[in-house]
C-alpha cells in the first residue's frame, strides 16, 4: 500500500510528462463541452478547415438505399450496422453496449490452421441490419452476471461480466466453432497523431520476452497493409489489427454500413446470402476516392481536448499513484510524432497514455479470437487522452473492449495478466487514494 507521506513526496514530483495541459501538441483544442471531441485541429489552414468540414459532412450525415435523388450519399448496405459512421461514434466519441444506440460490434471468426477466417455464413461482422427486402443477419442479446468484491477496507464494489447470445439467425446455424468478440466503438480524435509516431519509436517500447523482469511484455502487431500489399505495424483497433487511418476508414464503410471504396471494391455478402449480393448499389465504389480521402483527413486532424485541473492537490497525487502503481508502463505517456503527409501533424510532443502495444490482459478480458499476431487475451493499450471528457460528450462512463465497465475503478479492476500489479496496488489503497488516481484519469 503507498502510504500518505510517500504518496505527497511523489505527487510533489509528479510533474513532467503526467501533468501536461496541451496532450494534442499545438492542435489541442481548449474545448470541454459535449462538441469537445469533434474540433479541428488548432494550426490547420484555412484549405484544410474546408476540407475537414467536407470530411465532416461525410462522416456525420446518414447514408440512404440506392437508388436515390441523394447520389452522393446512397448505397447504404444492403446488410449494415449503421447508417453513418457517427451512429457510433456520437460526437466522435465512445459507443455504449447500453441503450439503443449502435455502439458496439461483434467480431465473428473460426479457427483456419493458425488463423482466424471469416465464418462461411455470417462472414467476419454479425450484420444487425439491412435494406428493405433483405433479411439482416440476426442479433446479440446480451445479458450481464454482478459479481461482488471488497477492498481491503471493507467497501464493496460490484462487477458485470457479459454473456453473449445469437438471436433470430436469418441465414441457417452458425459454426459451433465460431469466435466472438464484442467491440465498442472508440473515440476517433487524435488518430493522425498516433498515425505519425515513428514505428522504430514504438518498437523500442516493446519488450516481449519480459527482458526488465516489469510483469509488462508489450509487443507489436504485424498487419497487411492493403495500399501496399506488405506487412506494417498495427496501431488502430481494438487488438492493433489496422495500420492506418485510411485502412481503418475504409474498412468501417465496407463492414459497418455497407458503403464499397476503392480500397475495399466489393461488398462484404457471403456465398449464402444470395440477395445481398444482388441487391442494387449505389455505384462502384459507393464512395469515391477524393470523398474517402476527405473522411480520412477529418478523422486524421480531429482534434484533442486539452487537459483540465492540473492545479488540484488531488490530481497531482493521483498522478503519483499513477507513476507508483506501474500505469505508464502500457498507458505511455509521452510520444513525439515524426514527419506526415498533413505538416501539422509532424514534429509534435503530443501525451496520449498509451504505446500502441498489445499485452496480455488475462482470461477474464480475453475474447479468444486472434487478430493478425493478437492472440484471443491480448490488447492494444487504448489511448487514455480525453478520457474525462466521455461523460460530457457521449452522457455515459462505460469502458474496455466491450463497455462492460461503467466506472473508471471498474475498468482498473478488470486488468489481470500484465495489468494484474497495477490492479493489486488499486486495491491495496485507501478510499481517498483511490479516488485521487480517478482524479487524475478524469483530468485527462
Amino acid at each position: 500500500m503507498v502510504g500518505l507521506a510517500i504518496a505527497m513526496l511523489l505527487a510533489a514530483c509528479a510533474t513532467g510528462d503526467l501533468l501536461v495541459e496541451e496532450s494534442g501538441g499545438e492542435g489541442t483544442t481548449r474545448s470541454s463541452d459535449r462538441n469537445a471531441f469533434g474540433n479541428s485541429a488548432r494550426n490547420l489552414s484555412d484549405e484544410e478547415r474546408r476540407r475537414f468540414e467536407v470530411g465532416d459532412s461525410f462522416f456525420t450525415q446518414n447514408w440512404v438505399t440506392a437508388p436515390s435523388s441523394t447520389g452522393a450519399r446512397d448505397g447504404l448496405g444492403p446488410m449494415f450496422n449503421a447508417q453513418s459512421c457517427s451512429s457510433c461514434h456520437i460526437r466522435d466519441g465512445r459507443g455504449t453496449p447500453d441503450g439503443n444506440a449502435p455502439g458496439l460490434l461483434f467480431r465473428l471468426g473460426v479457427m483456419d490452421g493458425d488463423r482466424v477466417s471469416p465464418d462461411p455464413v455470417y462472414g467476419d461482422q454479425l450484420q444487425d441490419q439491412a435494406i428493405l427486402g433483405i433479411a439482416p443477419e440476426g442479433q446479440m442479446r446480451t445479458i450481464y452476471a454482478e459479481e461482488e468484491g471488497f477492498y481491503p477496507d471493507g467497501s464493496s464494489y460490484r462487477l458485470r461480466r457479459p454473456v453473449n447470445e445469437f438471436e433470430d439467425l436469418a441465414y441457417g446455424d452458425i459454426s459451433v466453432e465460431v469466435l466472438v468478440s464484442p467491440r465498442v466503438a472508440p473515440p476517433v480524435f487524435g488518430a493522425g497523431l498516433l498515425e505519425a509516431i515513428p514505428v522504430a519509436d514504438i518498437l523500442d517500447g516493446a519488450d516481449p520476452d519480459d527482458s526488465d523482469d516489469d510483469g509488462i511484455s508489450g509487443r507489436p502487431n504485424q498487419v497487411v497493409d492493403l495500399t501496399t500489399g506488405q506487412l506494417a505495424l498495427g496501431r488502430f483497433g481494438w487488438k492493433a489489427n489496422v495500420p492506418t487511418v485510411a485502412q481503418q476508414v475504409a474498412t468501417a464503410f465496407v463492414a459497418d454500413i455497407g458503403i464499397t471504396s476503392p480500397l475495399f471494391p466489393d461488398q462484404n455478402c457471403t456465398r449464402p446470402q444470395i440477395d445481398c449480393a444482388q441487391a442494387i448499389d449505389g455505384g462502384r465504389p459507393e464512395i469515391p476516392a477524393d470523398l474517402l480521402d476527405d473522411v480520412i483527413f477529418y478523422n486524421q486532424t480531429l482534434a484533442v481536448p486539452a487537459r483540465r485541473d492540473l492545479d488540484s492537490e488531488d490530481v497531482t497525487a493521483g498522478a503519483a499513484i499513477f507513476e507508483e502503481l506501474g500505469c505508464g508502463g502500457c498507458h505511455e505517456p509521452r510520444h513525439v510524432t515524426g514527419d506526415h503527409a498533413i505538416a501539422t501533424l509532424s514534429q509534435q510532443v503530443i501525451f496520449p497514455f498509451t504505446d500502441l502495444l498489445l499485452h496480455d490482459m488475462g482470461p477474464r478480458l480475453a475474447d479468444g479470437r486472434p487478430d493478425g499476431l493478437a492472440s484471443g487475451s491480448e490488447w492494444r493499450t487504448p489511448p487514455l487522452w480525453g478520457l474525462g471528457l466521455n461523460g460530457v460528450v457521449n452522457g455515459h462512463e462505460t469502458y474496455l473492449h466491450d463497455g462492460r465497465a461503467r466506472s473508471l475503478d471498474e475498468a482498473i479492476l478488470w486488468h489481470e495478466g500484465e495489468g494484474q500489479m497495477a490492479n493489486d496496488g488499486f486495491v491495496a489503497l485507501g478510499a481517498d487514494q483511490r479516488s485521487q488516481l480517478v482524479e487524475f484519469l478524469d483530468s485527462l
